[in-house]
């Protein structure tokens, strides 16, 4: 059975801005900026993304059925050019023991199924006298990278080898898997998943379970909510505006399956210095009232918040989005989040959600999706709040006692939200 996390995972992925060529020293210089700048507000986890066993690994494109560093048991490992504390046998255990040691939590990323050139080597799998050929379904493959195998559920050597890599996994000190194609490879895969969860949750040390790509199939809701703790409900998440107002009626319906242990995921936060691996001088081209509702959003709705910028390099504006004490509590405290309406006032797309509070209270968010700015009266009645009550604005802190309705001036693309 599953240990439940309570609270959705906040950390750092490398993706973003490192793509397929993250390397150690970016890794722990994250790590250590984290430490410093954002644990305190509730950031812990460190998560390596795709590619980390490839030596040659430069940019967001995958090289096609590419020489990857295995060990004997048909097992990925670090590349040791690029994770210099992996030489020796050693693993991710170093790595993961300094993050660690600076309290904070390591990830992987991982591909469903076994590497390619394990099964045309017909190399051993750990703990069974079956080889990677014949445990391999050689018709599952991913569409938009050549490393990996399915696996066949109905062969024995499939549940050893999924025992051994988490085994391996727990031994380097692993607390986070982000396991690639699969989220929307239902029902298709729906026995591997099976196999690969139940192994990761028997393997001894507690880990978070993430699914990747989406978008997750709300057909099966209830199997990503049994089996994993967050699962994709997008494909990759760019800055873009088209796909943040698109994310808009995802979160819409997947709102109500969020819970301990169960988080519907919004995907990683493009934010600062992305794109690193194509220039230093790269930024998001989220505007700064894009990224205001980007963090309004997925907080109310309690999405996992993954940051995917270079946190080295953060400026005071993006520091303070990620540290706004006020917005992390209602990700931490909403409840039953849910919107209310989308409507045009005055030519102007707005829309409306709300979540109650834990610990007391009530949470209103407001976005202005339209193409200009806009002046609204919000009337507390529409989120059924009756009386005159006390308000606090979250980004800004202000407050506002004893009223019925909100006066909202709203930029653009841009959002407020307020505890009640």
């Amino acid at each position: 059975m599953k240990e439940y996390e309570k609270k959705a995972p906040m950390g750092w992925n490398s993706w973003d801005c490192y793509g397929a060529s993250v390397n150690e020293e970016t890794v722990r210089a994250n790590a250590k900026y984290m430490a410093e700048n954002l644990k305190e507000y509730g950031w812990d986890y460190i998560v390596v993304d795709i590619q980390w066993s490839e030596p040659k690994a430069e940019n967001l494109a995958y090289h096609k059925f590419t020489e990857l560093c295995m060990d004997e048991y048909s097992r990925l490992i670090p590349a040791e050019n690029r994770f210099p504390s992996s030489k020796g046998g050693k693993g991710f255990g170093p790595l993961a023991d300094y993050v660690h040691s600076l309290g904070l939590k390591f990830g992987i990323h991982i591909m469903r199924g076994i590497p390619r050139q394990a099964v045309h080597k017909n190399t051993s799998i750990e703990g069974s006298s079956q080889t990677a050929r014949d445990i391999a379904r050689t018709d599952s493959i991913c569409f938009w990278n050549t490393d990996m195998y399915g696996l066949d559920p109905k062969e024995e050597g499939a549940k050893a080898y999924y025992e051994s890599i988490f085994k391996l996994y727990a031994s380097w000190g692993v607390d986070f898997i982000k396991c690639d194609d699969i989220a929307r490879e239902m029902p298709d895969c729906l026995d591997e998943l099976k196999l690969l969860s139940d192994s990761l949750h028997s393997c001894g040390r507690d880990m978070v379970l993430s699914l990747s790509p989406g978008p997750a199939k709300l057909d099966f809701s209830e199997t990503y909510k049994q089996l994993a703790d967050m699962w994709r409900i997008t494909d990759d998440f760019w800055d873009e505006w088209r796909l943040l107002y698109e994310m808009f009626e995802r979160a819409c319906v997947w709102s109500i399956h969020t819970g301990p242990g169960s988080w519907p995921d919004a995907d990683m936060l493009p934010i600062g210095a992305v794109r690193q691996h194509d220039g230093p001088e790269n930024w998001t081209h989220f505007t700064e009232d894009e990224q205001i509702t980007m963090l309004t959003l997925w907080s109310i709705m309690r999405s996992p918040l993954m940051i995917g910028a270079e946190m080295t390099k953060f400026d005071e504006f993006t520091k303070k989005l990620v540290t706004n004490k006020n917005i992390l509590t209602m990700h931490k405290n909403s409840r039953n989040a849910h919107q209310v309406w989308r409507k045009s006032i005055d030519g102007v797309e707005h829309i409306l959600w709300t979540a109650t509070d834990c610990e007391g209270g009530n949470y209103i968010a407001i976005f202005n999706v339209g193409e200009k700015d806009s002046c609204i009266t919000l009337d507390l009645q529409d989120v059924e709040l009756y009386d005159n009550y006390d308000i606090c604005e979250l980004w800004s802190g202000k407050s506002e006692n004893s009223i019925s309705q909100i006066q909202v001036s709203l930029k653009s693309h841009g959002a407020k939200a307020y505890k009640i």
